[in-house]
C-alpha cells in the first residue's frame, strides 16, 4: 500500500531553488498477498489470533527492474523475540516461536503497492536452521539465556543465526551477515547454506567457523555484523553494528566501529574504521549501524543510528570514502588495540578512519520508526530504505511491583520472577505492537543530487 509521496520542506522562507533541492519520498506499507504470517500457538496466542506479522527488512537488496516494477530481496532476523529480565547475571530473551527459521523474501513495488512474496527459510543438509543463540563456550555465543514464552529455559543451538543483511554472491545466490558470530553466510537462491565464515579461533578457543579476524569475537552481544554489501570487484564488505568491547573494556570509549572486507576468491581479509558521531551520543556504544550498500570499490552508503544524548532517535545516511582509511590488522596486538586510543594517540600512530559525508537525515524526511535496517541503491540518485518491525510483538510486565523496572527483576529456574531475591506476583505477557511500529515500511528516496 502506498501512503503518499512526500516532498520535505523545512521552514517557510525558502526560495524555489531550495524547494527543488529537497529529497522526494514515496512511502509504502509492505503487504503479504500470500498471507504470510508467523504461526504462534503459545501461552498468549489469544492476543495474536492471526499469528505474528513477518519481520522483513533487516536487510535489503535491489534486484533490478522488471518493466515498471522495482524488485528487491530482503531478509528477516532471528525471529520473534522480546525483552525479559536477567537470569542471574546473564541477559535473557523470550523466543516467542523458538523453531522460527530466518527467511529470505522478495519485494515487488508496482502500481502503488509493495508486496512481499516467496518466503524461503534458511536451511542446511539437516533441515531448517533457527534463530536461537549459540551455546556457551563457542566464539559467537552471546551468553544470553533463551526463554520460552512461559520463561522456561531453552537450549542454545550452534546452528542458530541472527541474519541482518543480504547482498548478491555473483553466482545467483547471496551472502548474508549475522549478529551472533559474527558470521558471513553464503546461501543459494532458495536459502540453502553453502558456506559460513566467522572469527578464527585462537589457541584454547572453539569456533563454529573460521576465516575472519579473531578480534571480531569482541563484538557486543547481538551487535555483530549488521550490514553487508558486495563491492564491484567481488569483495564482501560487512559492518560491525557497534563499537567492539575488547576484554569488556572498550565499547564506551572506542571512537569507531569496524568495516570488514572479505574476498571469497582468496580468503583475504582487511578492516577499516568507520568514525561514529561521538559527540551526538551519551556514550560511544550507543551508536549503531543499520545497513550498508556499495557505490563503487571505494565508496559505500551507510546508515548510522541510535538514541542521542536527549534520547531522540537518529537515522542518518552517510556516503563513506574508504580510499584513505588505514587497514587496521597490523595494529591489532594485545595492549595496542586502537579501540582504546584517543584522537591524539590515533594520529600519533598514523591511523586514519574512513571519511564520511551526510547524504540524508531520515528523521527530517518524516521517518518515525525506531530502526532503519535495510538500505539499497536503485540508481545514483535513488535509494530504498526499510525498517525492522520486530514481528509486531512486545513484552509487558503484568501486575508489576510499584516503582520497579524490568531491570530490577530476575527470572528463576522455575520461570517465576523475583525482586531483591524475593518472589513477586509479577509475570510477563506478550502483546502486539501497535501501528505504525508493527508496519513493515519501504521508502523510495529520490535525492536532489547524484551520489557518483
Amino acid at each position: 500500500m502506498k501512503i503518499k509521496a512526500i516532498s520535505l520542506v523545512v521552514g517557510c522562507a525558502l526560495s524555489l531553488s531550495t524547494l527543488a533541492a529537497q529529497p522526494k519520498v514515496e512511502r509504502y506499507i509492505v503487504s503479504f498477498p500470500e498471507g504470510a504470517r508467523v504461526s504462534y500457538n503459545g501461552a498468549f496466542a489469544s492476543a495474536f489470533p492471526q499469528g505474528l506479522p513477518v519481520g522483513i527488512g533487516s536487510g535489503l537488496l535491489f534486484n533490478g527492474k522488471q518493466g515498471d516494477a522495482l524488485t528487491f530481496v530482503t531478509v528477516t532476523d532471528r525471529g520473534p523475540n522480546a525483552d525479559s529480565p536477567d537470569v542471574g547475571k546473564k541477559e535473557s530473551k523470550i523466543f516467542v516461536t523458538p523453531g522460527f527459521a530466518p527467511l529470505l523474501m522478495n519485494i515487488r513495488v508496482q502500481n502503488g503497492k509493495a508486496e512481499a512474496t516467496d518466503a524461503r527459510p534458511l536451511h542446511d543438509d539437516k533441515g531448517n536452521v533457527n534463530g536461537l543463540p549459540l551455546q556457551d563456550g563457542v566464539i559467537g555465543s552471546t551468553n544470553e539465556v533463551a526463554l520460552s514464552d512461559t520463561l522456561k529455559a531453552l537450549q542454545g543451538d550452534n546452528r542458530g543465526l541472527d541474519t541482518e543483511g543480504v547482498t548478491p554472491d555473483g553466482k545467483g545466490g547471496y551472502w548474508l551477515c549475522d549478529e551472533y558470530g559474527p558470521f558471513l553466510i553464503n546461501v543459494d537462491e532458495r536459502g540453502k547454506i553453502l558456506a559460513i565464515h566467522g572469527p578464527q579461533a585462537a589457541e584454547g578457543e572453539k569456533s563454529i567457523a573460521g576465516g575472519l579476524p579473531n578480534i571480531l569475537k569482541w563484538r557486543q552481544p547481538n551487535r555483530g555484523f549488521e550490514g553487508i554489501t558486495r563491492m564491484p570487484d567481488g569483495r564482501i564488505l560487512a559492518a560491525v553494528q557497534s563499537t567492539l568491547d575488547i576484554d569488556g573494556k572498550s565499547k564506551k570509549q572506542a571512537r569507531f566501529t569496524r568495516l570488514v572486507s572479505f574476498d571469497p576468491a582468496t580468503g583475504k581479509t582487511a578492516m577499516y574504521g568507520y568514525p561514529i558521531d561521538s559527540a551526538a551520543y551519551s556514550k560511544n556504544s550507543d551508536a549503531k549501524i543499520g545497513d550498508i550498500v556499495a557505490i563503487d570499490n571505494q565508496h559505500i552508503l551507510l546508515i548510522e543510528q541510535g538514541s542521542d544524548k536527549n534520547d531522540a532517535m537518529r537515522n542518518l545516511v552517510y556516503k563513506v570514502d574508504l580510499s584513505s582509511a588505514t587497514e587496521l590488522s597490523a595494529f591489532d596486538k594485545p595492549g595496542e588495540y586502537p579501540e582504546f586510543d584517543d584522537e591524539k594517540a590515533l594520529v600519533k600512530r598514523g591511523i586514519k578512519f574512513a571519511a564520511k559525508k551526510r547524504v540524508v537525515d531520515l528523521r527530517q524526511l518524516g521517518w518515525q520508526q525506531e530502526k532503519a535496517e535495510g538500505l539499497a541503491m536503485i540508481d545514483d540518485k535513488t535509494l530504498a530504505v526499510t525498517n525492522d518491525n520486530d514481528f509486531g510483538v512486545k513484552a509487558v510486565m503484568q501486575n508489576p511491583v510499584e516503582g520497579k523496572k524490568r531491570k530490577d527483576y530476575r527470572v528463576t529456574e522455575q520461570g517465576t520472577l523475583t525482586v531483591d531475591d524475593k518472589p513477586v506476583a509479577t509475570t510477563i505477557g506478550l502483546r502486539p505492537l501497535k501501528k505504525p511500529e508493527s508496519d513493515s515500511e519501504l521508502w523510495i528516496i529520490t535525492l536532489a543530487e547524484a551520489l557518483k
